[in-house]
């Protein structure tokens, strides 16, 4: 491999280390730094000189939470996302289905839950586009999917159908179900009856996902829910070397199946282990408190403002939570709990306790998700057992999402509790940040500009909603490099830009820490390295 000397930019080493305007490269490693950088160069032949063209060299943002496998495979369905009225997206369904007639199958992603009131999607409206095969749509958060009526037949699903554990069947007010699946009890219904992806289909997934992340300077991600064939995939895309950036798999830990799934997980992280991947890792087991509170499920110590749901779902009743994460935390596993809600935060607390208190000390770095809303008295216990809060900056915005969903749900006076960065950090928890990609835009620098400012992209509410809890640049760059780093055990290796590090670097047009929030996600991601080895540029061809 060529020894590589970056220069003439700006080379920020992290929130804590010196910025300077060398960095030398040496076998996917970092060998020197700024003048000592140039001056090894010189000794050598042969060095490929990188010119940053006034541009800013940092480490590689980590993703603590997302959803890869998800993310790539929206690719392959029709293309709901962008629409903004359920009338876009019934005819985008309808475009795709005519397009692929030979799918038994129409199965898409994501669309936007609070296009229709309550987040309430009827199956008549896709029966519109699609008459005669099933269509199977996940809403953006992946707790909701919105069927047809021909999906509804396949699935048994019927007025007399009772909701399931761990999920919700709306119905219209004449008793007929709507077609809204809520939660994975629900879901579940639905996916059972669907055919599974080819292998060959789940591998591209994979690299799909690899472009997108590697284009915005991401080399590193925690997918958060893993299922036995996920990790099927995963085995084959790293035999077949088609794993392009490093992954570490979260089991998905389901409280009806827990007691069979355990030895489960042992075999997977031993699958993982003797496939031998420098990209592939899995060390973390993935549990949900909650649901979301779009949906009222988010789980909360006082009840939501309708009442509907009351506190919301409690996926894990009694001490069963604590006796799971025990359980996997003795077998060697990384904690990763989803909790939205303030009740399902305390939870994942007093699980995370427990295991500390059963099993003794270890390096764990257990890790809660999302962490939406925290209640005062839960505030310092984060820093207190090492408990790593990976939170989504992007969410800490008025959107429509947040105004015609969330607040209502919660008030105005709680809504304005959420997402705590800044508190959290200052109380000395080890902040990590990520995206849940697919959910929510998987580019750091999306998230960073709403992480720093707490305003929409187009500037509101003049500022900032709650500023008091924005991050400053230099903690957001920091919390999605290093902070991560620390999350994947890997502060030692990447995160960082310090001698012996591997060369995980990501080439930015202009320096975030002097461009306003609002202009963030226009900078320009130049190139992406991981171990000194070119994984994007935006000039094809470039060294």
């Amino acid at each position: 491999m060529a020894i590589t000397l970056f220069h003439n930019g700006t080379v920020w080493t992290s929130a804590a280390g010196p910025t300077i305007t060398a960095l030398l490269v040496d076998d996917g490693v970092i060998a020197a730094l700024g003048e000592e950088a140039t001056a090894k160069a010189a000794e050598h032949q042969d060095v490929v000189e990188v010119d940053l063209e006034g541009g800013f060299l940092m480490p590689s943002f980590g993703d603590g939470h997302a959803h890869p496998m998800l993310g790539g495979l929206e690719y392959v369905g029709p293309a709901v996302r962008p629409c903004s009225s359920v009338e876009e997206i019934v005819a985008e369904v309808r475009k795709f289905a005519e397009a692929n007639p030979d799918d038994d199958w129409i199965v898409g992603a994501s669309y936007d839950g609070s296009l229709a009131e309550g987040g309430l999607f009827d199956a008549r409206w896709l029966d519109e586009a699609v008459p005669d095969r099933p269509v199977a749509l996940r809403a953006w958060d992946y707790h909701t999917m919105w069927v047809n009526s021909v999906a509804l037949e396949r699935a048994g699903i019927t007025a007399d159908t009772p909701d399931p554990v761990l999920g919700e069947i709306p119905h219209r007010e004449d008793g007929s179900v709507l077609g809204t699946m809520r939660e994975w009890g629900a879901v579940d219904l639905v996916t059972a009856m669907m055919p599974e992806r080819d292998v060959d289909v789940r591998v591209a997934a994979l690299g799909t996902a690899a472009d997108y992340y590697l284009a915005r300077g991401v080399t590193w991600v925690q997918d958060a829910w893993v299922e036995p064939g996920d990790v099927e995939t995963y085995v084959t895309a790293a035999q077949r070397d088609a794993l392009r950036m490093r992954f570490n798999l979260a089991f998905y830990a389901d409280p009806r199946y827990f007691d069979s799934q355990v030895d489960g997980f042992v075999d997977a992280r031993r699958r993982v282990v003797e496939v031998d991947s420098p990209f592939l890792t899995a060390h973390t087991v993935k549990f949900f408190a909650d649901g979301v509170v779009e949906n009222e499920t988010g789980a909360l110590l006082a009840p939501y403002c309708s009442g509907l749901h009351e506190h919301g779902m409690t996926v894990w009743e009694g001490d069963s939570l604590a006796q799971a994460a025990r359980r996997v935390d003795e077998l060697g596993f990384q904690i990763h709990i989803h909790a939205i809600g303030d009740a399902a935060v305390r939870q994942a607390l007093d699980a995370i306790e427990y295991a500390i208190e059963s099993n003794g000390p270890r390096d764990r770095r257990p890790v809660i998700a999302h962490v939406q809303l925290v209640d005062d008295a839960d505030l310092e216990r984060f820093a207190a057992l090492g408990v790593i809060p990976c939170m989504q900056p992007l969410w800490a915005q008025m959107d429509a999402l947040m105004t015609v969903l969330t607040v209502p749900r919660l008030g105005a006076e709680r809504a304005d509790r959420q997402y705590r960065m800044r508190s959290l950090d200052e109380s000395g928890a080890p902040l990590a940040l990520g995206s849940d990609w697919p959910v929510s835009s998987g580019a750091p620098l999306d998230g960073i500009a709403i992480g720093i400012s707490r305003r929409t992209p187009d500037g509101e509410p003049e500022g900032g909603w709650t500023p008091e809890e924005a991050l400053t640049i230099e903690r957001a760059l920091g919390a999605y490099t290093a902070g991560v780093a620390e999350q994947a055990f890997a502060d030692q290796a990447w995160g960082r830009l310090v001698d012996g590090a591997s060369a995980d670097l990501v080439w930015l047009d202009r320096d975030p820490r002097e461009t306003p929030a609002q202009q963030l996600p226009a900078i320009v991601v130049r190139a992406t390295y991981l171990r000194g080895e070119l994984g994007y540029s935006l000039t094809p061809g470039r060294d």
